[in-house]
């Protein structure tokens, strides 16, 4: 669990769930390549930390939904791996 962790200084272009328990984030890119590319880069980093995200793709767009399932609740993995999601789509970004 998360205790006292701010979700809007760590990762505020995250929304929190009604119940509190995941976070979500639609990330839109130029073109299905970007997105295509965001999602392989955080595919690679999801298995090296074996937490793996909730998502889907249409085109352009990845929606992405967060939370440890084995604890039925959010946790630091799930911010770990937000964090990470917004670097990766940073980096996408600037490519093209």
């Amino acid at each position: 669990m998360l205790g006292e962790l701010n979700l809007e200084l760590e990762v505020p272009k995250w929304s929190l769930s009604p119940n509190g328990k995941s976070i979500a984030r639609e990330f839109i890119f130029a073109n299905f390549k970007q997105a295509f590319e965001f999602m392989t880069l955080c595919a690679q980093y999801a298995e090296e930390i074996d937490h793996h995200p909730d998502w889907s793709n249409s085109w352009n767009k990845v929606m992405v939904q967060l939370t440890t399932h084995s604890a039925g609740t959010l946790t630091a993995l799930d911010i770990q791996l937000a964090k990470a999601m917004d670097a990766f789509a940073a980096q996408v970004q600037r490519r093209d």
